[in-house]
């Protein structure tokens, strides 16, 4: 592998991985450089991606075969059938067929997934001389589409090197450097996850106080913009828009599935440390009732609707879909 020009993979076009990608092709072309090879379980959502010149692969394996960096991010097939760990693991085992052909190649994951399955699939791929970076991001695919999402990157030193100028100011506008311990960088984003749905559930109750006490849900979420600022402010417009519940046939933007395992994780890691996380537990149990109510297209947000029914209110607002 040539470090100045490795041939760059990619595989998961999910509403992230899709941005992220055009991305990366589009720096591959303006640098002159390899044009991107791609995967999909569905191949045809990689088109666009086609279009700006990237190379499509039928199966991921070939991605693997053809290049020297493959980055990952794995979604779940549906919402409560696979994790995205199980998604990683699959793919992983996949690969790891090609046995020693393996050696020198870097495989960077920027899903999130749990610590332990960061640890897994570093040494197994380590047994065939191959290399994980654990690489999850933080931001909503808008933040993809721009490129400017946080890295949380972990993995030998050389190896971040060689992916460095693939990241930043290309798909990303900082890195978090994690240190060489895979399973760092999968730790910080949950914690960053816990505070991301710690936010939302106390954004939740307050408009639900608002509500029921006349305030208004705008005035509030005026508040919210001018205190804390326009990130905050996307968290509660999530809720009086009614992307909570979007429609039927609308991707919400972060599935209440995906929210539900990621705080699964985090409160699992901290019972094993000893400690409690209180607010999670609250919000995974609201999101837990929202999807008993109302199926599994909702936004991690619907921790509202839950909390509206709580305060005798229906689940649906007036912005939100009416019903399954």
């Amino acid at each position: 592998m040539s470090s100045s020009n490795p041939r760059i993979g990619w595989y998961g076009l999910g509403s992230m991985g899709l941005g992220m990608s055009l991305n990366l092709q589009k720096h591959l072309r303006e640098n002159n450089l390899s044009p991107l090879l791609y995967s999909n379980r569905t191949l045809s959502k990689g088109d666009i991606l086609r279009d700006e010149g990237a190379m499509p692969k039928e199966r991921f394996e070939d991605v693997v075969q053809s290049t020297d960096v493959i980055f990952t991010m794995a979604r779940p097939i549906h919402y409560n059938i696979i994790s995205t760990d199980d998604v990683l693991i699959d793919l992983l085992n996949k690969a790891l067929v090609a046995g020693d052909a393996l050696k020198g190649k870097i495989f960077v994951d920027t899903s999130t997934i749990h610590p332990d399955t960061s640890e897994w699939a570093r040494s197994h791929l380590k047994e065939y001389g191959a290399t994980l970076i654990a690489a999850p991001v933080f931001g909503a695919s808008a933040v993809a589409a721009a490129g400017k999402l946080i890295f949380a990157v972990s993995g030998p030193a050389t190896a971040v090197e060689t992916i460095r100028p693939f990241i930043m100011n290309t798909m990303g506008r900082s890195i978090i450097d994690m240190g060489e311990d895979v399973r760092k960088s999968s730790l910080l984003k949950i914690s960053g996850n816990v505070l991301v749905i710690s936010f939302m559930e106390a954004i939740a109750e307050a408009q639900v106080f608002a509500e029921v006490t006349g305030i208004g849900n705008q005035q509030l979420e005026e508040f919210i913009g001018n205190m804390f600022g326009p990130v905050l402010e996307s968290y509660s417009k999530r809720i009086t828009t009614g992307a909570y519940a979007p429609p039927l046939d609308t991707s919400p933007g972060f599935a209440a599935a995906l929210a539900s395992k990621d705080m699964k994780h985090a409160l699992s890691i901290a019972a094993s440390h000893g400690i409690r996380l209180p607010t999670l537990e609250v919000a995974s149990s609201r999101l837990a009732s929202a999807r008993e109510y109302a199926g599994e297209c909702l936004d991690s947000s619907a921790i509202y609707g839950a909390g509206r029914m709580e305060a005798g209110l229906s689940f649906w607002s007036e912005n939100s879909r009416q019903g399954n």
